[in-house]
């Protein structure tokens, strides 16, 4: 797509720190890091969130993202690593070509906002009612 930075980098006109690429993917540094190790994985084929990616471009990211994740794993000697893939500017996408990023992490360090929330019971009617709502619209 014209514009998206995503695929200039694919397409070689930007530069990247690149990490991994096979035909469907390419993972390169964030040149933005949360932390040492942050890592993207996008498909080639510009697909702007979930909703419009293809099934096999989006299992190809997941794919390339455990061979990722196993590397990062064993380079920066993690305990844990975050899979975080954000879709819409409602949660604050900020480029608009599927990506999904892989952010490593270690015991003691402090938590990343996103994966640190207080555990409080639901109102398990409303819970039942929404998730059958979602469950009937799947196709």
């Amino acid at each position: 797509m014209e514009g998206c930075i995503f695929c200039k980098i694919v397409k070689g006109e930007i530069p990247c720190v690149k990490i991994y690429e096979d035909d469907r993917v390419l993972s390169f540094a964030d040149i933005n890091p949360i932390l040492d190790g942050h890592t993207l994985i996008i498909p080639k084929h510009h697909a702007g969130n979930i909703w419009e990616i293809s099934a096999d471009d989006l299992a190809a990211v997941h794919r390339a993202s455990q061979k990722v994740a196993q590397a990062i794993k064993e380079t920066m000697k993690c305990d844990g690593i975050a899979c975080l893939q954000l879709n819409g500017r409602a949660v604050n996408q900020v480029v608009m070509h599927y990506h999904l990023h892989l952010l490593p992490r270690s015991d003691g360090q402090p938590a990343l906002a996103m994966t640190n929330w207080d555990l409080k019971p639901g109102n398990m009617d409303s819970i039942r009612k929404i998730a059958g709502k979602i469950a009937s619209a799947i196709k």
